[in-house]
C-alpha cells in the first residue's frame, strides 16, 4: 500500500501549532502514528518544556491502539513512559511510520533521547520534517540510520519552517510577537471581544513570557490587570510605553506580586527579555512594527462599528490558520520589502 507522507506530516504539523509558544524555550514538534494500512495510531505534539516530548506521547497513544494495554496511561514521565515501552513493546512498531516534524533528538537531557527510544522500539520507517540544527539535539537521524530505519526528510519545507520559525529566532535573539484580538469588521473596542477559550489562551502565553509591552491609552481606559489568572500562571513584567510616567497607580497591573512594571518613552527594555508579547491598538501596533517577530491574531464572529487596525499599513504572510473555538486564530508575519 502506498501511503501518502504529505498528508500525515500535515496532520502532525497542525498538531504541533496548537501549542506554539507554549513549549518555550523547546521546539513546537508533532508527531503522527500509521500503521502498515495506513490507519493514524497516534497524534500527539509535545505540549510544554521539560514534558515528554511528542514522539514519546505518540508511541505511549500508539501503544494502547496496537496493544488494548492501557496500563502504560499511567506513566506520565517521559522516563516512565520511555521505560514501559523498552519492558512492553515486543516489536509492534515494526510496521509502523513515524511522522515528526523535527529531527528526534539524540541527546539526553531533562527527557530521554527520542531517536534512541525509536531505534530500540525497531520503528520500520520515520520521515521528518525538518533537521534539527542545535548543537545539542542534532544527531538523530545518523542514529536512526545505523538502526537501519528507512528515513526520509518531508517535502513540506515551508510548512515546517514556518512552524519553527519562532524557535529558529530565539535562538539567535528575543523573541517578540504582538497579540491582537478584533473583530469581522476589524473593530477593537466596545469591550470583550475574543471567547473565554481564546483569552485563556492569552493567559497561557503570558504565563510563559518574561515581558508584556502595552501602551498608556489602554492602561489608563482599560485598568487592565494583565496578569495569567485563567491559568493559575505567574504574570510576566510589564513596559508600558509612554511619554508621561502619571499613573494612576490603584490600577491592578500594578499591584501584581513578584512583577516588575516599567514607564518609558522607547522599546529599549525589550532586549532584556528572551519572549515578550506586545498587546494594543493601532498606535502600539504601529510603533512596535520595528521590533516584532510575528502575530497572533484573534478574530470573533461579530461586528461593532467603532475603531480598527485600519489606520495603519501592512502586509501579511499567514503562517497558520484554524477555528479556535468560537474564533478564528491565525498566526502571521509581516511581509518587509
Amino acid at each position: 500500500m502506498v501511503i501518502d507522507d504529505t498528508f500525515f506530516m500535515e496532520l502532525a504539523i497542525k498538531e504541533a501549532w496548537k501549542f506554539q509558544l507554549l513549549t518555550y524555550p523547546n521546539p513546537a514538534v508533532g508527531c503522527c502514528i500509521v500503521d502498515c494500512h495506513g490507519s493514524v495510531l497516534a497524534l500527539r505534539a509535545h505540549e510544554r518544556a521539560g514534558c515528554a516530548h511528542a514522539e514519546v506521547l505518540a508511541l505511549q497513544d500508539a501503544y494502547v491502539k496496537l496493544t488494548n494495554d492501557t496500563s502504560i496511561l499511567s506513566c506520565s514521565s517521559s522516563q516512565d513512559i520511555n521505560q514501559f515501552l523498552l519492558n512492553n513493546h515486543n516489536n509492534i512498531f515494526s510496521k509502523c511510520t513515524l511522522y515528526v516534524t523535527l529531527e528526534p533528538c539524540a541527546h539526553v537531557g531533562k527527557t530521554p533521547s527520542c531517536a534512541l527510544l525509536i531505534c530500540n522500539l525497531h520503528v520500520r520507517r520515520v520521515v521528518i520534517g525538518a533537521k534539527d540544527e542545535t548543537k545539542a539535539a542534532k544527531g538523530g537521524i545518523r542514529l536512526l540510520q545505523d538502526s537501519n530505519i528507512t528515513t526520509k526528510i518531508s517535502s513540506l519545507k515551508q510548512e515546517t519552517d514556518d512552524l519553527l520559525f519562532p524557535f529558529s529566532v530565539w535562538q539567535k535573539k528575543n523573541f517578540v510577537f504582538f497579540k491582537l484580538a478584533q473583530r469581522l469588521n476589524g473593530s477593537i473596542d466596545g469591550g470583550i471581544i475574543s471567547s473565554q477559550q481564546s483569552r485563556k489562551l492569552v493567559h497561557a502565553l503570558r504565563d510563559i513570557c518574561d515581558l508584556l509591552v502595552i501602551g498608556a491609552n489602554t492602561v489608563r481606559q482599560d485598568r487592565p490587570t494583565l496578569d495569567a489568572r485563567m491559568v493559575d500562571g505567574t504574570a510576566p513584567d510589564v513596559l508600558i510605553v509612554s511619554r508621561s510616567k502619571d499613573f494612576d497607580h490603584n490600577i491592578p497591573l500594578f499591584n501584581v506580586p513578584n512583577r516588575k512594571v516599567m514607564i518609558e518613552d522607547n522599546f529599549e527594555s525589550i532586549k532584556n527579555y528572551r519572549l515578550v508579547m506586545i498587546e494594543g491598538g493601532a498606535l502600539m501596533f504601529e510603533i512596535s512594527k520595528p521590533y516584532v517577530d510575528c502575530y497572533l491574531s484573534f478574530v470573533a464572529p461579530a461586528c461593532n462599528f467603532g475603531l480598527g487596525y485600519g489606520v495603519t499599513n501592512a502586509d501579511f504572510r499567514f503562517l497558520h490558520v484554524r477555528k479556535y473555538f468560537d474564533d478564528i486564530l491565525i498566526w502571521m508575519k509581516q511581509n518587509k520589502g
